[in-house]
């Protein structure tokens, strides 16, 4: 087995581990920090795949953005130590069902699935031509799709200010 299959494995298993925690941790804050390490080892997947602007992409937006407003949405509302309430059986029992559903899907398509070969050339992943494509407003263009996301990053900004403000109690 090959060092780069051991770096894979071992991603792997700390991103299950870490999203695991997240699922059925009850402190709050701790969900906060498992999801960023396992978003972290996303990241490191990508950089094994030498795909090294998506995964600066994926540390900037997702770790260094959702996460971080998450943990001082969590610190504003004063929440940090709780524990949250236990699920209810049923929730659980409907969460693993959906779950089950959910892989069985993508088994199957992936199952059913005609991978071909393409005889055209690998895309260039390079910075300059990724910097193309998003800018480019004919034929590849990106910027819609990137200006949707920069809205949607500050509607989760707004969001978690007016969800962390606290009402000012009358005299």
């Amino acid at each position: 087995m090959s060092s780069s299959a051991i770096v894979f494995y071992v991603l792997s298993g700390l991103i299950l581990t870490f999203g695991i925690l997240t699922v059925f941790t009850r402190h709050i804050f701790r969900a906060a920090v498992f999801l960023l390490l396992c978003l972290i080892g996303i990241a490191g997947i990508y950089i094994m795949m030498e795909m090294d602007f998506i995964a600066a992409i994926q540390i900037i937006v997702y770790v260094g953005g959702i996460v971080v407003l998450i943990i001082f949405s969590i610190f504003l509302t004063h929440q940090a130590g709780e524990k949250l309430s236990r699920q209810r059986p049923i929730r659980i029992f409907l969460g693993t069902i959906l779950a089950g559903a959910g892989f069985v899907f993508t088994t199957w398509i992936l199952m059913n699935h005609h991978f071909v070969s393409s005889n055209e050339p690998a895309v260039d992943n390079s910075v300059r031509n990724i910097g193309r494509y998003l800018l480019d407003y004919k034929t590849h263009g990106y910027v819609f799709p990137f200006e949707v996301i920069s809205v949607l990053l500050l509607a989760a900004l707004i969001g978690s200010i007016v969800i962390a403000m606290k009402e000012k109690k009358e005299n």
